[in-house]
């Protein structure tokens, strides 16, 4: 049934882009050309302004993967004396605690199950018993399940507290609303190939200003000390060491889409809808979300796998594949899951589409019962 067009990727990352976005990198750049220079300009000026930074931070960005941006944000911001407190509940705050334990710092969990929000008050109790904390590093989307937490609430209580919020908003950026005039970061961390749907490669961090201007020399690495590609592109304009030219290219394309489409407002709207017709016709079809309708954001949706016999995840996977869509398996570790993205170039159609080539699939496994075991036991 695969019609040879390319499949849409219902993942978080990397996403389906438009064909404008695509098209961008077909253009050649010189690194060091002003042209190139210019557009890298614009490019950190407008993610600044998605998240209202205004003239208290900067963008500063680094070559590779989210991941990449998120351990430089860690290893420029906190000093090899420094106290990382992380709140854990999925499996991207796990990822941070083992940067953390490659760096060397000094950290501290708390924990909450995979399926729970982490509550500010969790938060503020640690810190008030642990003097020695200085830096807070909260997953906003955690997008091993799904889960939103309580960042605006988090942010506050880390204030009040004196402390630093370092915030991987990997998957939220673009999407769900962060005020930096409003709410007290430090640091948020995010990439191209997410909610802006630009392609993969490049990744980026806002900064306040006055955070990393106390940083010169703290990095673990040359490659990814953020305070000194900052200063060097406060001098030069460039990239410190070669740019992903055409990531950059295509990224600041589809700011323009994403300008054109209304912004984080209008973008939000979109994959809610996504989320809203993917979880409505899964319902249809007997499956259950992991989690409630309060902690799910609209990035991407966890869905306990069926414990029907005929079920297993490969053979599910590669016949909605060979209909044309990319899931994603599970991230759990006690449960079995798999997980649909809502994110990227895609709508409600395109959801609804989905639905359908699953019901298909299900049909050729022979698949009759999609609950879970414990909903069946129960």
């Amino acid at each position: 049934m695969n019609s040879g067009k390319p499949p849409i990727l219902l993942t978080p990352g990397p996403l389906t882009t438009t064909p404008r976005t695509k098209q961008a990198m077909l253009t050649d750049w010189g690194s060091w050309d002003t042209a190139f220079r210019e557009l890298t300009a614009a490019l950190l000026r407008d993610l600044v302004a998605i998240a209202n930074g205004g003239d208290t931070h900067v963008c500063v960005p680094l070559q590779g993967s989210g991941t990449f941006a998120v351990e430089a944000a860690l290893g420029t911001l906190v000093p090899k004396d420094g106290k990382v407190l992380v709140p854990v509940n999925g499996a991207y705050c796990r990822r941070l605690v083992r940067i953390l334990q490659y760096l060397g710092r000094a950290h501290m969990t708390i924990e909450m199950p995979e399926d729970a929000g982490m509550p500010p008050q969790r938060v503020e109790a640690a810190l008030a018993q642990d003097p020695a904390i200085t830096h807070v590093a909260q997953v906003h989307c955690e997008t091993g399940t799904g889960v939103l937490n309580p960042l605006s609430e988090i942010a506050q209580v880390v204030a009040k507290h004196g402390r630093s919020l370092i915030v991987d908003a990997m998957s939220s950026f673009g999407a769900i609303g962060i005020d930096l005039a409003a709410t007290p970061i430090d640091a948020l961390v995010s990439a191209s190939g997410k909610c802006l749907e630009g392609v993969p490669g490049l990744g980026f961090v806002l900064l306040r200003r006055s955070a990393l201007e106390l940083c010169e020399g703290r990095c673990h690495s040359l490659a990814m000390d953020l305070h000194d590609q900052w200063v060097y592109m406060q001098k030069t304009g460039q990239f410190r060491y070669t740019p992903p030219t055409h990531v950059v290219a295509a990224l600041m394309e589809a700011l323009r889409q994403f300008k054109a489409e209304g912004g984080q407002p209008a973008r939000g709207a979109r994959y809610a809808a996504n989320c809203k017709a993917l979880i409505e016709g899964m319902a249809a079809l007997g499956f259950v979300p992991l989690l409630k309708p309060g902690l799910q954001a609209p990035i991407i949706v966890t869905f306990h796998a069926p414990a029907d016999a005929n079920y297993n995840f490969a053979g599910f996977y590669t016949r909605v594949r060979d209909q044309g869509f990319i899931l994603y398996p599970g991230k759990l570790t006690e449960i079995e899951t798999f997980r649909v993205g809502c994110i990227g170039a895609i709508d409600e159609a395109d959801m609804r589409s989905a639905v359908d080539a699953i019901a298909r699939a299900l049909r050729d496994m022979g698949i009759r019962n999609t609950a879970p075991a414990a909903a069946r036991a129960a």
